[in-house]
């Protein structure tokens, strides 16, 4: 029996699922070819925002190697991570969810590719912005530029996590607005817990800034600006940071077919 007379009378037979990998690929090279378009001039935005921040700070925090510089460097450079990945992307599937996301429902592409393929495309689109914040607040602050080659698993595992964050936000929210008040709270949360250096923060804060993922992002960088870093506790905060992605992730996979479905 051919598959057409298979399916049910008057209705036309679905195409066959496409493989992970495949669909994974085709969603990213779709995503980062619209993100370069018109997320261009928020990258700018995002870019001048973090190191406007670091001039700022330089007021309050000394200059040359300390705790306090390492956390203002390293806080900024992944606050852009944060708006694009968070706030952008819940803007986006909060935007998704009044018609889009019936297109990408009818077509054979999993649900997890759908969500990884575009939190990698907003991911990857940071990278040239976190690099010009890191140099430049390394130069600024008078910092060694040896360990901005930490940026390199710092920016996927810390896009991840925001970024899985974000979609989830965006999927989950009633209305796109909400997506968008939910996307903007979480990036001034990541202003606030991830910039400020942690021992100037009160002891409130300073437990709430634990359960914002890109904070070990943010710590790991700040360990690398050390005369002599701990190369296990960079693992320990990256292996956190990697975990949240991983839960982030898979939390805005099923906020999507939740979303599908209704």
């Amino acid at each position: 029996m051919t598959e057409a007379a298979q399916a049910p009378e008057g209705r036309a037979p679905l195409a066959p699922s496409a493989r992970p990998l495949p669909a994974l690929a085709a969603v990213y090279r779709a995503q980062l070819s619209r993100a370069r378009v018109a997320r261009m001039p928020l990258l700018f935005v995002a870019t001048f925002q973090s190191v406007g921040i670091m001039i700022l700070m330089r007021g309050v925090v000394d200059g040359g190697a300390g705790a306090e510089a390492n956390a203002v460097v390293a806080g900024s450079s992944v606050l852009v991570v944060a708006f694009v990945a968070l706030n952008l992307l819940a803007q986006y599937f909060g935007q998704l969810r009044t018609g889009g996301l019936d297109h990408y429902a009818t077509l054979p592409v999993p649900a997890a590719a759908v969500v990884l393929g575009t939190a990698a495309a907003y991911a990857s689109f940071t990278v040239p912005g976190v690099a010009v914040t890191a140099v430049t607040g390394a130069l600024l602050y008078q910092l060694p530029l040896g360990g901005l080659w930490l940026l390199l698993a710092v920016v996927p595992l810390a896009g991840a996590a925001l970024a899985g964050l974000g979609a989830a936000l965006g999927l989950l929210a009633p209305r796109p607005e909400l997506a968008t008040l939910a996307g903007q709270l979480g990036m001034s949360a990541a202003l606030l817990l991830g910039v400020l250096p942690a021992g100037r923060l009160p002891e409130p804060l300073r437990w709430t800034r634990e359960l914002l993922p890109s904070s070990y992002g943010v710590d790991a960088l700040a360990e690398m600006f050390e005369p002599a870093p701990d190369a296990g506790l960079v693992v320990a905060h990256l292996g956190v940071c990697a975990g949240v992605g991983v839960l982030a992730l898979a939390l805005a996979t099923w906020a999507y077919r939740r979303a599908a479905r209704a």
